[in-house]
């Protein structure tokens, strides 16, 4: 786990470093369907912040072919707002409510992107972020037991510990000459 996660986490820490140099275009896609009168029966949140009625949501996976979650969304007198962001990209999903007009947009931004956001834990879900915990305490104990083994050795390697020394050191000096 933790050969796999620190190769993922190293190689996104240079992307995210250079994004101008890896980001790729945009592509948009946009849907459009029209509510059926019954579901618009259903819309009856007059103004606030509450997720859409699960038939409605349930409606609109199948039409768009993406899962519709049940998060809150904008309700006012004219349109039902509904962002959905995910890693790599963002969505939302507007309801004219007179009308029944239905608007749906996805943005995707490509692989590194994704992978970038995923570094971050962004709009992952709560299963990612305890992925990345996990991945956080394993690398810890992974860096623990490498520092034990280091002590174990450090008798017969003279180096050792002003090599340890430099490795806390040179980030310390870089960010107090170089980071403003």
């Amino acid at each position: 786990m933790c050969l796999i996660g620190m190769l993922l986490f190293s190689i996104t820490g240079i992307t995210l470093n250079h994004p101008g140099s890896l980001s790729g275009v945009p592509e948009k896609t946009t849907f459009t369907a029209t509510l059926p009168a019954e579901l618009r029966n259903a819309l009856t949140v007059d103004e606030g912040m509450a997720p859409l009625p699960k038939p409605v949501r349930s409606w609109l996976s199948t039409q768009f072919d993406h899962r519709i979650p049940p998060a809150d969304a904008e309700w006012d007198e004219i349109e039902i707002y509904l962002p959905l962001p995910r890693p790599g990209g963002d969505a939302w999903l507007a309801i004219d409510r007179a009308s029944g007009e239905v608007e749906y947009e996805l943005t995707d931004r490509g692989l590194v992107p994704w992978l970038n956001d995923l570094h971050k834990g962004r709009n992952s879900g709560a299963a990612w972020s305890l992925f990345i915990d996990v991945f956080a305490l394993a690398s810890v104990f992974f860096s623990l037991t490498g520092l034990f083994i280091l002590w174990m050795h450090a008798r017969q390697r003279p180096l050792v510990w002003p090599l340890v020394a430099l490795g806390a050191i040179l980030p310390a000096l870089i960010i107090f000459f170089f980071v403003h």
